[in-house]
């Protein structure tokens, strides 16, 4: 599609939809998610990340980087740095956070869109067409782990899909094969012998998910987070994530 149709589009879109959409129907349509299509039926992909072998080194962010080539500035995952002070002892950690889409079982991103433009695969991966979206935003703000952003260069949404195109050809997902720490764990979650699954029993008391009351069921699973990170994120931001450096997925100061 040419861009300045898109932008047109996208702008059009935003104002009809403000006008004929009132913001209550859109909310109440989050619960009405529509038919998965596309992808392995007999699959269902989920990623596990070990939060005490993550170093923060970035790797993951820019072998991502590399292989889908958003614009500069903007990410589709990021390892979030924070500065967590003890309330008892007033001792300060490190903590790092590894962000990227969740790809929910229950997505809030894919109903709210007016043009069907993102949608859930048969095996959980959420996509996004380019040449259909029209850029609204209204994925965007849907997505409540900020895991979505409206792409620079093509003014269409733009979001993490496990490098499905790497998964299809039977190669890891960028972010994965590049962990130097091994802390990203990605498989097939209705396979019982798969490794993630094997990673999840042997952590079973240890695996969080963020936002677990909005029940959008996310597929990314944590491993040693702590509490302070399930609900809200907490902490001060170190110096890759400040607004500077464009601390937010898909943020550009």
């Amino acid at each position: 599609m040419d861009p300045s149709r898109r932008q047109f589009l996208g702008k059009a879109a935003i104002s009809a939809g403000a006008a004929v959409v009132p913001l209550a129907d859109v909310e109440a349509g989050l619960n009405d998610q529509p038919s998965r299509r596309g992808g392995d039926p007999g699959k269902r992909y989920g990623m596990a990340i070990d939060l005490r072998r993550c170093i923060g080194c970035q790797a993951c962010t820019v072998s991502c980087s590399i292989e889908n080539q958003p614009p500069v500035g903007q990410f589709r995952t990021i390892v979030h740095q924070y500065e967590v002070k003890d309330n008892d002892s007033e001792d300060t950690a490190a903590v790092m956070l590894p962000r990227l889409c969740n790809q929910c079982d229950n997505p809030p991103c894919v109903p709210v869109c007016p043009v069907q433009a993102t949608w859930q695969r048969k095996d959980g991966i959420v996509v996004v067409d380019s040449d259909q979206c029209v850029g609204c935003g209204y994925c965007v703000q849907a997505c409540p782990y900020d895991a979505r952003f409206i792409n620079h260069d093509t003014q269409v949404a733009d979001k993490c899909n496990f490098c499905v195109h790497r998964l299809e050809a039977g190669l890891l997902p960028a972010c994965v094969e590049s962990c130097v720490g091994g802390a990203r764990i990605i498989g097939d979650l209705n396979d019982p012998d798969s490794h993630i699954n094997q990673v999840l029993r042997e952590n079973d008391d240890d695996i969080k998910v963020l936002k677990p009351e909005l029940n959008t069921r996310p597929h990314v699973f944590y491993i040693g987070m702590t509490d302070a990170f399930i609900e809200r994120i907490q902490g001060e931001s170190g110096l890759w994530f400040d607004a500077e450096h464009g601390g937010v997925m898909g943020a550009v100061s």
